[in-house]
């Protein structure tokens, strides 16, 4: 500190250039630096002190009235950039803001307590524990619907659920959780679990509910009906239907013979006929029949290649998906440790077991049970 002297002066508000005090423009950019000049008036010019007038004296509408008092010191150089301000009228109501829509306005209860559950900041995307208030690495505060949200899932936390069902696929709607909590829980695009999005949900598809302490679920006359994952091998009769991949496949029974000969003597002139005990059809959406395929053998391999029936541009497909038996005129179908699994329509109801996987219309979904 000691003997060192300080030159003052005026910063250029527009290039930072350094000018000394009196400077009317800056040296570098000619931007204005003068507090009153002509070019860009920051106050009213000041009037010589005047009297002290009563108040309530009449004044002419077209003076202007003096400046209540004189700057002590020179405003910063920056404000002479800036151009004159705009002071509201005295009595003025400030317009009101309308307030900016948030962007959780839309979630629903479940969304918005996952959200709480994982919460990213939207300023510097570093994860918050739950219970913040503020992001631990920029100090960003946690939006009060997240605050709230958390209060429900603490709450939610402490009366756990019998069992929940976690979304895995449907339409960026992935990771949802949705708790089990009352005796029956009607999924649909009506109900307690609400698919309105999913066009091949019906209006009341499917019931979960509780019997014996255990999960069951119930398809409740649906058009396209629950499907559930395949663990290893599981027994199918003629007129089921069952998922691989993205394609709908239902068993049907070799039709009788009906290769006789007409009243007149004469056969029926037909590609070569070959012994099968079963064949499978291929459903398309609506219900149309795609290909048949029957059994040379006991048994019908499909995938993605090198099986009796192969969809090399089905990306759900597995190179070797499944494989369907026939043993004693009876049939099996048995997944071969596919990547996105094998999944046959359920008959009416059926129990669930912690880790099933279910599809109801285009939803793929898990199922949890609280073990503890």
């Amino acid at each position: 500190m000691g003997n060192e002297q300080h030159e003052i002066g005026i910063v250029c508000g527009q290039c930072d250039t350094w000018s000394p005090m009196g400077a009317a423009s800056c040296t570098a950019c000619d931007n204005d630096l003068a507090l009153f000049g002509s070019r860009q008036s920051v106050l009213p010019t000041p009037l010589p002190p005047a009297p002290v007038r009563p108040a309530v004296s009449a004044r002419p509408a077209t003076t202007p009235a003096p400046p209540l008092h004189r700057p002590a010191t020179p405003l910063p150089a920056a404000a002479t950039s800036v151009g004159p301000r705009r002071v509201p009228a005295a009595g003025a109501v400030p317009a009101q803001k309308t307030p900016a829509r948030s962007e959780f306005a839309d979630l629903s209860q479940e969304e918005l307590m996952e959200q709480a559950r994982n919460y990213v900041c939207r300023s510097c995307s570093s994860g918050v524990p739950s219970g913040h208030k503020f992001c631990g690495r920029c100090g960003t505060a946690v939006p009060l619907e997240i605050m709230n949200a958390q209060t429900l899932f603490f709450g939610d936390m402490q009366n756990p659920a019998k069992a929940k069902l976690i979304l895995i696929r449907g339409e960026g709607m992935d990771g949802l959780s949705f708790h089990l909590k009352a005796e029956q829980h009607i999924v649909g695009r009506n109900g307690q679990l609400v698919f309105p999005d999913d066009p091949f949900v019906s209006p009341k598809h499917a019931n979960f509910f509780y019997r014996d302490g255990k999960l069951v679920v119930r398809d409740e006359g649906s058009l396209n009906g629950v499907y559930i994952r395949v663990r290893g091998t599981v027994d199918i009769v003629p007129s089921d239907t069952f998922l691989a991949g993205e394609q709908l496949f239902r068993l049907d029974s070799s039709p009788k013979p009906s290769d006789g000969q007409d009243p007149d003597g004469t056969y029926f002139y037909s590609s070569p006929k070959h012994p099968s005990p079963f064949r499978l059809t291929q459903i398309l959406q609506g219900g149309a029949v795609g290909m048949t395929v029957c059994a040379r053998g006991s048994s019908l391999q499909i995938g993605r290649e090198g099986g009796d029936l192969n969809f090399p541009g089905d990306l759900y497909m597995s190179g070797s998906h499944c494989r369907i038996e026939e043993s004693s005129g009876r049939f099996s179908l048995t997944d071969l440790n596919s990547r996105n699994g094998t999944y046959v329509r359920i008959k009416s109801e059926r129990e669930l077991g912690h880790g099933d996987y279910l599809f109801i219309g285009r939803k793929l979904l898990r199922v949890e049970l609280n073990t503890n």
